[in-house]
C-alpha cells in the first residue's frame, strides 16, 4: 500500500508534456481506481519488434526521453526501470514515460546521498545499482537511456546473454559492439553514456548540448503542468476509506518492518555477481547470516547483545540499526550496520558491515563477541 501510495505521490509531482499524466485517484473499500491519461500508440517496444529504427525516428524519440528524464530529476524523482516497455507514444507520436512503480525520491536516499535499493530491468540496470555500494539515481537513469538508445537504432539489447552471471560481467565491462548502420556520432554519444564508471558517465546536460541529439531538436521549451491542490485529490484521504476498513493495515506490536530482498538482491550476494571491486579497491567486508527467527525477536537479540558487550545501538532506517562502541578504538570508534532483510516471512537475512574505526577490532568484536552471543537465533552464517 506505501508504495502505491508513492508511486501516486510521484506522478502528482512530475507533470509534463513527456510523462503520462494522472488525473485524479479514488479508493473503495476494496479497489483504487487511478484515472490516467490514455495513450492511444500503445508501447515504444511494439515500433522495435521488426527491428531498430530510422535515425532521425530514434533520435525524437530519445530527445523527449531525456527531456522528461531530465525534468524529473529536477523534481527529484529518479525512475529507475526506464526501458521501451515503460515508454508510451501518443496519437501524434510523441514519447511519454510511464510505470512510476519503482521511482524514488530525492528523500530516498541514505546519509551517504546515494540509493541502495536494487532494481530495475537486468538488461537495463546501470552496473552501479547491482554493486551494493550506492548509487546516483540521476547516473543510473542516464545508464538505462543509453540502452534505450541502442536498442531504438539496433532493434536488439546491448548486453544479452542466456548466462545472467555472464550478462552482468558484460555490463559490468561495457562490453557491447555497434551493429554496421550506426553513425559515427551515435556510437559516440552512446559510448558516453554506456560508461560503467558513474563518476565519468556523461551528464543529461552535456548530452543536450551534443552534436547528434541537437540535430532537429526544438529550443522551444515545453511547458510543465503545475502541481495545484485542487487538480488530484489529496492522496492520503483517497486512501482513507480503504485503509480504515481494513484491519491488516493495522501496526501490529509482535512485527516490525523490514526491507525485503528482491531478485536483483539475492543476485547480488552472491559473490560470483559482485561488481564491486570496479568502483572501490577497499570494499568493506561484511558478515551475514540467515535467520528463522521474527525480525523482532532478531532486533530483540542484537539489543540484549549490545547491553552485554556495552556498546550502543541506534536505528537509522527501515530494518537497519547502528552499533557503536563507547570508547575510540586505534581508527576511531568502532561502528558496524546492521540490516535486517527478509527472504521470505519464515526467513530473514542479517547482514553487518562496518562502517568505522579498525577492521582488526571488528574481526575479533564479531569472532569473540558477536557470533557467540547470536547462536540461539542463527541458522547458518555465510561462508561456514
Amino acid at each position: 500500500m506505501e508504495r502505491i501510495k508513492r508511486e501516486i505521490s510521484v506522478m502528482r509531482l512530475v507533470r509534463h508534456p513527456n510523462i503520462v499524466h494522472l488525473f485524479e485517484v479514488m479508493a473503495s473499500k476494496g479497489k483504487i481506481y487511478l484515472v490516467m491519461e490514455y495513450v492511444k500508440g500503445g508501447e515504444l517496444f511494439d515500433k522495435i519488434t521488426k527491428g531498430g529504427l530510422q535515425e532521425d525516428v530514434a533520435r525524437k524519440y530519445f530527445q523527449q526521453l531525456v527531456i522528461a528524464v531530465d525534468y524529473c530529476h529536477s523534481r527529484g524523482v529518479y525512475h529507475r526501470d526506464l526501458k521501451p516497455e515503460n515508454l508510451l507514444v501518443d496519437g501524434n507520436g510523441n514519447l511519454k514515460v510511464s510505470d512510476f512503480g519503482l521511482s524514488a525520491l530525492a528523500d530516498s536516499k541514505r546519509q551517504d546521498g546515494l540509493l541502495h535499493t536494487i532494481c530495475g530491468t537486468p538488461a537495463y540496470v546501470a552496473p552501479e545499482v547491482i554493486s551494493r555500494i550506492g548509487y546516483d539515481g540521476a547516473k543510473a537513469d542516464i545508464w538505462s537511456c543509453g540502452v534505450v538508445l541502442y536498442v531504438l537504432l539496433a532493434g536488439f539489447l546491448p548486453f544479452h546473454d542466456s548466462n545472467l552471471m555472464e550478462m552482468y560481467r558484460k555490463i559490468g565491462r561495457s562490453e557491447f559492439r555497434f551493429p554496421s548502420w550506426f553513425s559515427y556520432d551515435a556510437r559516440k554519444l552512446i559510448s558516453k553514456i554506456l560508461d560503467p564508471n558513474p563518476i565519468t558517465r556523461i551528464s543529461i546536460a552535456t548530452i543536450k548540448e551534443n552534436k547528434w541529439f541537437k540535430k532537429g531538436f526544438s529550443d522551444k521549451k515545453l511547458k510543465s503542468k503545475a502541481v495545484t491542490e485542487d487538480t488530484l485529490t489529496d492522496v492520503a484521504a483517497a486512501f482513507n476509506s480503504l485503509d480504515s476498513s481494513s484491519s491488516t493495515n493495522e501496526a501490529k506490536q509482535d512485527s516490525v518492518e523490514v526491507t525485503n530482498l528482491n531478485a536483483f538482491d539475492i543476485i547480488a550476494l552472491s559473490t560470483g555477481f559482485s561488481l564491486s571491486g570496479l568502483f572501490q579497491k577497499d570494499h568493506k567486508k561484511e558478515a551475514r547470516f540467515t535467520s528463522k527467527a521474527s525480525a523482532l525477536a532478531i532486533i530483540s537479540k542484537i539489543e540484549d547483545l549490545v547491553k552485554h558487550l556495552k556498546l550502543k545501538i541506534k536505528k537509522k532506517d527501515i530494518g537497519v540499526l547502528k552499533i557503536e562502541g563507547c570508547d575510540d578504538g586505534r581508527k576511531g570508534v568502532l561502528a558496524i550496520d546492521v540490516e535486517i532483510f527478509e527472504v521470505i516471512p519464515a526467513l530473514h537475512l542479517v547482514e553487518m558491515k562496518k562502517s568505522n574505526g579498525d577492521t582488526l577490532e571488528y574481526q575479533n568484536l564479531l569472532k569473540e563477541g558477536i557470533r557467540p552471543a547470536l547462536q540461539d537465533i542463527v541458522w547458518t552464517w555465510q561462508g561456514d
